[in-house]
Formats: structure tokens, sequence, C-alpha cells
């Protein structure tokens, strides 16, 4: 089984939900070998046993359910809160559909119409759906003008899917969709001029330069953090994190205890926050998953034995994107090894292969994670379990770091 999430934004780029993508098969864009219910199955009684909430935290989960499965109990494995049923636009729609949908929605569940084309006025599910989504791709924002009204008129919430660019981002923003899905947010806006922004990066790097001395000096690092006093206060509230309250009286005690690696992973992780000011919380939060995803692609690959390496990798794989700045630019002086600079900005090497499995797992491509894993010597059946434990750690960070 495979699964992966994607991440639904509302129009202030707030995560209102995710759209589980899961498969049985790797080798298909289908079911495969197992119907669509089994894989469905499997896929919502391992979130119950699991707890959905590890995947998804507060937000909202969204699954597609074909007509067969919309009939089974197994639905409310979920709560209510929690999930948002998906209508594939494959289904048969007869009156036992639409009583069952009816009593789905008073149970508390949100209707939603995937991958919506047919007429708003005519189609017999539009008044019980509660979301409607519409692929641009496949329906241009001029051509559902008026059903968008229509929809917005009746209260409906109304998300636009593979918006890949900002400008469609905003074009849909101002015609009044309220969620959004794609890969818009994670694509570089070049500023020629970032000053703010590459003044803040000036701490960091000093640290890390240090962290890559043959005999990186503790006192260096602690004047350093010393004399930026939101970056030793959030220094502070990583160790509160990790529990050691009642230690140390100084910066240069705390970096002792914590160590080497041990700081300059939370020194990256802090950089990564910083940068994100401005920008919505899950580019960190993709950017730590990736990080931690990576060690463990890497662990169980012909790759083993680079694990730090590929977690930095990916680590700083959104960094273009925070710093507003091509990929070289948003990278200097970061003294990274040529490994991981190449792969970032030539995309060449080694871990390119581990880039692009990571990016067909985030876009639920699993032919394509197949081919990438093959090439790696890695079995593609791990992969669903180490992308889990990447989002609850990830996740346990953000959520810690979003309480400064």
């Amino acid at each position: 089984m495979f699964i992966a999430r994607q991440p639904i934004f509302n129009k202030n780029l707030g995560i209102y939900g995710y759209e589980l993508l899961f498969r049985s098969d790797a080798d298909s864009n289908s079911f495969g070998n197992a119907s669509a219910v089994s894989a469905t199955a499997t896929v919502l009684g391992g979130l119950f046993e699991e707890g959905i909430q590890q995947i998804v935290g507060e937000a909202k989960a969204f699954i597609n359910f074909d007509e067969e499965f919309l009939m089974s109990d197994s639905i409310e494995l979920i709560a209510s809160e929690t999930l948002v049923i998906e209508v594939l636009e494959t289904v048969k729609v007869d009156e036992l559909l639409i009583g069952r949908l009816k009593y789905l929605k008073d149970l508390g569940y949100k209707i939603a119409l995937d991958d919506f084309e047919e007429s708003y006025l005519s189609y017999p599910i539009v008044p019980i759906a509660d979301i409607i989504k519409y692929d641009i791709m496949a329906t241009p924002l001029d051509v559902i003008r008026e059903d968008v009204k229509r929809a917005l008129k009746d209260n409906k919430l109304i998300l636009a899917e593979k918006i890949e660019t900002n400008e469609e981002f905003q074009e849909a923003v101002e015609m009044g969709f309220h969620l959004f899905q794609g890969y818009f947010f994670s694509k570089p806006k070049i500023v020629t001029n970032s000053k703010v922004k590459a003044s803040s990066k000036g701490d960091y790097v000093r640290i890390i330069k240090e962290l890559h001395q043959e005999e990186p000096s503790f006192d260096g690092i602690a004047k350093i953090i010393e004399s930026d006093v939101n970056l030793a206060y959030r220094l502070l509230k990583v160790i509160s994190y990790k529990k050691e309250k009642d230690i140390y009286r100084s910066i240069k005690k705390i970096l002792l205890v914590m160590g080497l690696k041990e700081l300059e992973r939370w020194i990256n992780v802090l950089m990564l926050q910083d940068f994100s000011q401005e920008k919505p919380i899950e580019l960190t939060r993709l950017s730590l998953i990736r990080s931690k995803f990576s060690e463990f692609i890497t662990k169980n690959s012909a790759l083993s034995g680079n694990e730090d390496q590929a977690a930095m990798m990916c680590l700083f794989s959104m960094l273009d994107v925070l710093l507003e700045q091509p990929m070289d630019k948003a990278l200097e002086g970061m003294m990274l090894p040529d490994s991981v600079y190449d792969a970032l900005v030539f995309k060449k090497g080694p871990f390119v292969p581990i880039c692009r499995l990571i990016s067909a797992y985030e876009h639920g491509d699993w032919p394509e994670v197949t081919l990438w894993a093959k090439e790696i010597h890695m079995n593609p059946y791990l992969l669903s379990g180490g992308y889990l434990q990447a989002v609850q750690w990830a996740n346990s960070l953000t959520e810690n770091l979003e309480k400064d």
C-alpha cells in the first residue's frame, strides 16, 4: 500500500485539509490488482488503527470513494469532524446513492464532488454537496465562472485543484474560491533584492560555517547566538521541547549538551522557520518531511551511509522559495557538500534519484515512485511506513515551533 497527502489551503494559505492519495499497486495509477474498495478499506483500516490525526493533525482528511465503498459502513471508522467524503466523478447516481449520501451528511460528514464537470443546475448530488472541486486543467476558470457564482450563492465551499502557479491562485481567489490544491505554493517567486531575508541569513551562515570547521568553537557559536535575542530565545524553546528544562545557565552549556550534530540539525530547522515567516507553514513542514523521508530512503537503499547529506539536501530543497532567490544564490555561504549543492542547483549527481522519488511520491505518481526506487535498489513497499513516520516527526516539530 502506498499513501501520501496533498495539502488543501484556504485563501490565507492556512491548511484546511489534506487529500490522501493511495494505491494498492505501485505499478499502476489505477487500484491495480485489488479493487478500489479493498484499497480504500485497507487505508481506512490503517488510519483507524494508527489514528488519522497522525497524518492530518487537526485538519480535514479528503478521501475518494466510489459507489461500492460509499454503500459500506467502513466509512464510519473515521470521525465525521475529520473526514470529507469525496464522491468520484465516475459514480453511478441513483436513488439508493442519494439516500446514502443524505444519511452520511446527517451524521455530520462533509460531502465533496471530485473533479466536477457536470451541469451545476441539473446534477442531482449538487444539493447534497458541501464542497465542489473543480480541476482547473479540465475545466479552466474562464469556463466555470457562472457555475462558481451559482455555487457561491448557494453557500457551497468551492475548491480549485491543480493550481500550479501563483497567478492561477490569485485569479481563483478573485473569483471567490475558498479552497486551493496544487503545488503553486512551492514554486519560487524570484525577487532581485531580498535585503531583510539576506540579512537574517547572516547569523545562520556564520554558525553553519563554524560548525563545519575542523575544530568548531563552542565559544564562537555561543557568541553569535547570544548576540541575537530571537535566536537565543528559540534555541531555549528547543531545549524546553526536549524537556531538559532544569539545566544550563548559559548558551554555551546548552550547546555542549546538545552536541554538534544535534545543534546543526536544530539550527537548520530554526533557519527554515525564520525564512518562512511570510510563507505558509506548510513549506517548512514539507521541507522537514522531505528531510526525514530522505533519511529513511537512503538508509534502505544502495545509497546507505549518506543519510546526513540526503537529509540536508531535502531540508534545503525549498530554500529558493523561502528566500525568493535562485537556488544558487539562496545557498550562498552555506558550506554544503558538492553532492548536495549539485543536486539542488544543477539537478545532477548521486542524490538526484532521491529528489525524483520524493517528488513522485508527493504527487502520487506511483509508477515513477517504483522506477526511482528500483534505480537505487530500494523495496518500494517500504516507502509508506517511512513517509508516515516523516509526517509524524515533522508535525511534532512544527507544532512546537508554532507555539513561539
